[in-house]
């Protein structure tokens, strides 16, 4: 394997990359249907303000994972869409996309970084505990056509 590279969503065809990345990652591996949300997700990132951000992992300049970070409010950021390609895991990729997406919410001064994300997911999970969020809320859903219970976390960035 080569090296990985983090750089700026910004090339042709990566928006669309991120909303069949998701559509078909989470259906193989656990039958959900996201695409429809995800799409919603990347459209509103699209013709958002300038300062929110999205970061493609490359491997062997192959698109392999991603992360955004978007204005929620004045105060605070939203980390969306993180997303780790099976041949990454292992890599460290994820925890780098969650790291620059944490970094770039300090830059910008937000006090407070959220994300929304479902209890299944416990590789990502296990990333955003180590990074210092904690979870703040619960509750079922049924967004994918399954029924799951959603979770809410927060990372306090300002002392």
């Amino acid at each position: 394997m080569g090296d990985v590279v983090l750089r700026d969503a910004d090339r042709p065809g990566d928006l669309g990359w991120v909303v069949m990345a998701h559509g078909e990652l989470y259906a193989r591996e656990y039958g959900w249907s996201v695409e429809a949300v995800t799409a919603r997700i990347v459209a509103d990132f699209a013709a958002g303000p300038a300062h929110d951000r999205a970061w493609i992992a490359e491997l062997d300049r192959r698109r392999v994972g991603c992360v955004f970070c978007v204005h929620e409010d004045a105060s605070t950021a939203r980390l969306r869409l993180l997303l780790l390609d099976p041949v990454a895991r292992g890599l460290g990729v994820g925890r780098a996309l969650v790291r620059r997406c944490v970094a770039h919410a300090r830059d910008a001064e937000y006090g407070r970084l959220v994300l929304w994300t479902n209890a299944p997911l416990d590789a990502a999970r296990t990333i955003y505990l180590a990074e210092g969020f904690r979870l703040v809320a619960e509750a079922e859903h049924d967004e994918f056509g399954v029924a799951l219970l959603g979770q809410d976390y927060e990372l306090v960035l300002t002392a």
